[in-house]
């Protein structure tokens, strides 16, 4: 059984594919390097997790029919008013660059008091089957955000993100506990506990 991934992101595939290998052995998982020379960029024009996460496994679905996976996450920062949020890749501008984003985020939140500087990662997931019907999950995981980066683990912005419960960085946690506590495992979670049974519907 193939699953596509609807991403070019090495680090975001990586995660996906070792979240779901394990757990789901029956999948052969691709992504956008395997299936292009030079990776594409998917339209990502709606205003929600939710929207964009549909727009990218529709755009990939209409090129490659079968299991079709697509994930949009991003940071919510309570003081910004829940910025960058679907702009959390590009939020310095493009091209997209993790070390310029995060320095946009620190001098946004530039005086802001520690106990205010709460913020929560998000994850959607969209699920298309061979049939091109949608099933959607989401996740999120509660933190806050540090004035210093440490880290040099993950992505994004997991050198300033805390999660609620630790003292360290995601950056400096590592893969094991990330895999338990991140807002896309939480929504990979959901998924698998799922999966088996639109696979067994669709056979």
């Amino acid at each position: 059984m193939n699953l596509i991934i609807a991403s070019g992101n090495q680090h975001k595939v990586r995660e996906i594919r070792d979240y779901l290998s394990p757990r789901i052995p029956a999948l052969q998982i691709s992504s956008l390097r395997d299936l292009y020379s030079s990776v594409p960029d998917i339209p990502e024009t709606g205003t929600t997790f939710e929207e964009n996460s549909l727009q990218k496994a529709r755009w990939l679905y209409a090129k490659h029919s079968g299991w079709i996976i697509a994930d949009d996450s991003g940071l919510e920062v309570n003081a910004l008013q829940g910025a960058p949020g679907v702009y959390s890749a590009r939020y310095a501008g493009e091209p997209c660059n993790d070390s310029a984003n995060n320095a946009k985020l620190l001098s946004e939140l530039s005086g802001v008091a520690p106990e205010k500087r709460t913020a929560r990662y998000r994850a959607v997931i969209t699920l298309l089957s061979p049939e091109n019907k949608a099933h959607t999950f989401s996740g999120s995981c509660e933190g806050t955000i540090a004035e210093t980066p440490s880290g040099t683990e993950g992505f994004g912005y997991d050198p300033l993100f805390i999660p609620t419960g630790y003292t360290r960085s995601f950056a400096e946690l590592g893969d094991k506990i990330k895999e338990k506590i991140s807002h896309r495992s939480s929504a990979l979670r959901a998924m698998a506990e799922k999966f088996p049974q639109y696979l067994a519907f669709y056979q």
